[in-house]
C-alpha cells in the first residue's frame, strides 16, 4: 500500500499556482482542480470535514470557536479532538486495514486524536505570565527527538506580528523527519505560510506573490522526499483569501441597539454574554449571532440585514441549507459582503477595550482578530517597546505586550464565505492521475468527498 501525504496549505488558489513551480510540477504529473468548500469556509470547520466527509451539523465544527452555552463563555482554538463528533478517515481505514499508522503534523484538534503520532503547538504558560514557545507530541519521546535537532517549536513565527516562514520550515522539517523514520500510512502535514501577508496586504498583492514563491520552495524537499518513498502527495487548502477593504462591527452594532451588554472591571468592559440578549462571535467573513430569546429573532436579523458589508443573515432553515444547523451554531448566522469582515469589537470607546485588546491572546479574545498580525503602524516605536517587552519577560518581570493596533483598516485579506470564483477558492492537486474519477461533473471535488478519496487511493474505499 504506497503511503498518501495530505499537505494542507492555507489559502492555496488556483490563481496562485503559476508562481509555485514545485507544486505546478506535481499537478502536471496528476492534475488539479478546484474543491468544493464548506460554509464557513475556516481552517477548523474545513479540516474537520475533510477527514470526515461530514458537514459541521454532523461533526459540530461551526466554526474556529463558538460560545460554549454550557459554560456561558466564547472560546476560540480549542485543541481536543472530542469536540469533532464523527468518525475520521484513519479510523475507517483501521477498521478495513488492521495496523493502518497515522501521523499528524500541525492539523487541528491533534490533541485526544486516535493517531499513532501527533505534533501540534502548545506553548508553556507560566504561573507568572509569560508564555514560551512549545509544543505537544505523541508519542511524548517525539517532543525531544523533534527540539534537539530543530529547535523548539517556533510559536512567535506560527502566528502573530511576527508570523512567518520559520514556522513552515520547522513544521515541513518536522513532517520529513516522521516520513524518514516512521513511514506512515496517512501523513497529514498543515503549512501555514500563505495565510499571513495574504491577510496583511491582500491576494493580490507582491507580497502574495512572494509568499506563494516561498513556501514553494520550502516544501520542495518534502515533495522529493515523497516521490524517492513512493508516496502519492495531495496538497489541497480549506479556502482562498480574498481582497478585504470594508470592517464590520457587528457587536458595536448590536450594542448600540441594546442587545449586547458589557461589565466592567479596572476601567475596562468586556463583553457579557451571559446578560446579553443577542452577541456575535466574529470569525473572519462570517459570525454566529447568539440570541438569548426566540421573539427577538426577527428584530436581530432585520438590524443586521441593514448593517452595511452584511450581505446575508441565516436562519435555522437556512442553515440547514449549508449543513450548518448544529446547537453550536447561533441562532443567526451573519455572512459578510465580498470584500467585507468582521470584527470582535464590542467597546464603544479605545480608552475602555480590554488589555488583551493590544495583545495576541487568541484565547481571550471572543472573537478572530487578524490585526494581531501586525505591529501597529501608528505607533513608531512599537518594535523597540516589543524588544524591550520580550527582554523583561525573559528576566521574569511582567510586562503587557501591547502591540497590536486596534485599527482593523490594516487587513487586507479574509476568508469564510463561499468563493465567488473558483479562481479565487480553494484547490485540490494529487500526484496521481487515478483520482481524477472523484472529480464531478464541474470539474470540481467537494470538501466532503476527500476522505472517501484518500480511501481510495491506498486500495481502503468500499
Amino acid at each position: 500500500m504506497k503511503p498518501v501525504i495530505v499537505l494542507d496549505l492555507a489559502g492555496l488558489t488556483p490563481r496562485l499556482l503559476p508562481y509555485m513551480p514545485n507544486l505546478s510540477r506535481l499537478a502536471e504529473r496528476g492534475g488539479h482542480a478546484p474543491l468544493r468548500t464548506i460554509l464557513p469556509a475556516v481552517t477548523c470547520s474545513v479540516q474537520s470535514t475533510l477527514l470526515t466527509g461530514r458537514l459541521p451539523a454532523e461533526h459540530g465544527i461551526v466554526g474556529n470557536g463558538w460560545y460554549f452555552r454550557e459554560l456561558g463563555e466564547i472560546h476560540l482554538w480549542r485543541q481536543h479532538n472530542r469536540l469533532v463528533t464523527a468518525p475520521k478517515l484513519w479510523e475507517t481505514a483501521r477498521a478495513r486495514r488492521p495496523g493502518y499508522r497515522v501521523a499528524n503534523v500541525c492539523w487541528w484538534y491533534a490533541m485526544g486524536a486516535s493517531t499513532d503520532l501527533l505534533v501540534t503547538p502548545r506553548p508553556v504558560y507560566h504561573a507568572d505570565g509569560r508564555k514560551s514557545p512549545d509544543c505537544y507530541t505523541r508519542p511524548p519521546a517525539l517532543h525531544d527527538q523533534l527540539t534537539d535537532e530543530l529547535g523548539p517549536f517556533p510559536l512567535f513565527q506560527y502566528w502573530g506580528p511576527t508570523a512567518g516562514l520559520a514556522s513552515t520550515r520547522w513544521i515541513v522539517a518536522a513532517a520529513r523527519r516522521i516520513l524518514r523514520t516512521e513511514r506512515p500510512d496517512l501523513l497529514l502535514v498543515y503549512v501555514p505560510h500563505l495565510d499571513y501577508d495574504l491577510q496583511r496586504f491582500g491576494p493580490d498583492s507582491p507580497q502574495a506573490v512572494a509568499a506563494a514563491r516561498a513556501v514553494d520552495a520550502e516544501v520542495a524537499p518534502l515533495l522529493d522526499q515523497a516521490e524517492a518513498a513512493g508516496a502519492t502527495v495531495v496538497a489541497l487548502s480549506e479556502y482562498g483569501i480574498t481582497p478585504v477593504r470594508r470592517p464590520v462591527d457587528i457587536n458595536r452594532e448590536l450594542r448600540r441597539e441594546g442587545w449586547l451588554e458589557v461589565y466592567t472591571q479596572a476601567g475596562m468592559e468586556y463583553l457579557d454574554p451571559w446578560a446579553s440578549r443577542a452577541f456575535a462571535v466574529a470569525d473572519h467573513q462570517i459570525a454566529h449571532v447568539y440570541v438569548s430569546d426566540e421573539a427577538d429573532l426577527p428584530k436581530v436579523r432585520d438590524q443586521l440585514l441593514r448593517l452595511p458589508g452584511v450581505a446575508e443573515v441565516l436562519d435555522r432553515a437556512e442553515q440547514a441549507r449549508h449543513g450548518l444547523d448544529h446547537p453550536r451554531s447561533g441562532e443567526l448566522v451573519a455572512v459578510a459582503a465580498p470584500e467585507a469582515w468582521f470584527t470582535y469589537y464590542y467597546w464603544l470607546d479605545d480608552t475602555r477595550a480590554p488589555d488583551f485588546a493590544r495583545s495576541v491572546e487568541i484565547h481571550r479574545k471572543p472573537g478572530y482578530d487578524p490585526a494581531e498580525l501586525f505591529f501597529d503602524p501608528a505607533d513608531p516605536l512599537v518594535k523597540a517597546r516589543a524588544a524591550l517587552g520580550l527582554a523583561r519577560k525573559k528576566l521574569g518581570l511582567r510586562h503587557t505586550m501591547n502591540v497590536v493596533p486596534l485599527d482593523p483598516s490594516w487587513v487586507r485579506g479574509s476568508h469564510g464565505r463561499l468563493p465567488d470564483s473558483p479562481a479565487d477558492g480553494p484547490v485540490l492537486i494529487c500526484s496521481d492521475p487515478v483520482w481524477q474519477a472523484a472529480l464531478d461533473a464541474t470539474g470540481a471535488i467537494s470538501a466532503t468527498d476527500v476522505p472517501g478519496l484518500l480511501l481510495r487511493l491506498q486500495g481502503l474505499a468500499d
